[in-house]
């Protein structure tokens, strides 16, 4: 499903503003902006990541964090719903003795125990696993690359990044009727391994076949891919799978 910035604002409760300089800074760009009229559309794929923004910043994480962990290509997306979890249910946790607290007072029991203030359970949590997750997701010299090439693009950087990787996904729709190890499947895939290298980062055969499993493994990537063809996402992720066992 398609929506204006507009319609993305009202679904999901940010403001236009915020949509804005999310894309001004490289955390969610739209799916597509009309070169006639400069209007921004998004599709599920987008939903899906600005809710993962969401609950990071609902985790007091900062954007440049956010942008860090969801940006690197090992980025597993489950696995960082879980962690999420985690952490909202320390600070419920953290709610709950706040309300029990109010709640005695009402009751005129005065108490001086300021336990329920505290927010170093939730501080260390948090602080932990973005350590973990710059382990994990930000250790690896194509998380350097690719940080470094993103500060450096601008606005018609990643509309030419944009139309040239769309180029390759329709591509990849296109020979979806041949087997995945057919030579036109495979010589795609080799470009595909090729753009990344140049516009992303290193793309070694075995990141590319990590991101190969995720186009099918992440409903994101899945519905990303799908929009080019029912069957683009399974089809290029098995035309991965046998170029990197070759």
């Amino acid at each position: 499903m398609r929506r204006s910035i507009s319609e993305m604002a009202r679904e999901c409760g940010v403001s236009v503003r915020t949509l804005h300089y999310y894309d001004q800074v490289g955390l969610l760009r739209p799916a597509a902006v009309s070169e006639e009229s400069g209007y921004r559309w998004y599709d599920d794929a987008e939903v899906c990541r600005l809710q993962q923004i969401l609950f990071y910043r609902e985790l007091d994480f900062p954007l440049r964090e956010i942008a860090a962990i969801l940006s690197s290509p090992n980025y597993d997306a489950q696995e960082a719903l879980r962690r999420q979890r985690e952490l909202l249910t320390l600070k419920r946790r953290r709610l709950d003795r706040l309300l029990d607290l109010l709640d005695a007072n009402l009751k005129g029991e005065r108490t001086m125990d300021f336990s329920g203030f505290s927010t170093e359970e939730l501080e260390a949590a948090r602080s932990a696993y973005a350590a973990e997750a710059e382990r994990r997701w930000g250790g690896t010299e194509a998380w350097r690359v690719s940080q470094e090439r993103a500060a450096e693009s601008g606005r018609e950087d990643r509309e030419a990044f944009r139309r040239q990787s769309n180029e390759i996904f329709r591509r990849f729709a296109a020979l979806r009727s041949l087997s995945p190890a057919a030579p036109e499947a495979q010589a795609a895939v080799a470009d595909w391994q090729s753009f990344l290298n140049e516009r992303c980062y290193p793309c070694s055969r075995e990141l590319l076949a990590g991101l190969g499993a995720m186009y099918t493994g992440d409903e994101r990537f899945r519905s990303n891919l799908n929009r080019f063809g029912e069957g683009t996402a399974e089809f290029m992720s098995a035309a991965i799978a046998v170029f990197c066992k070759n």
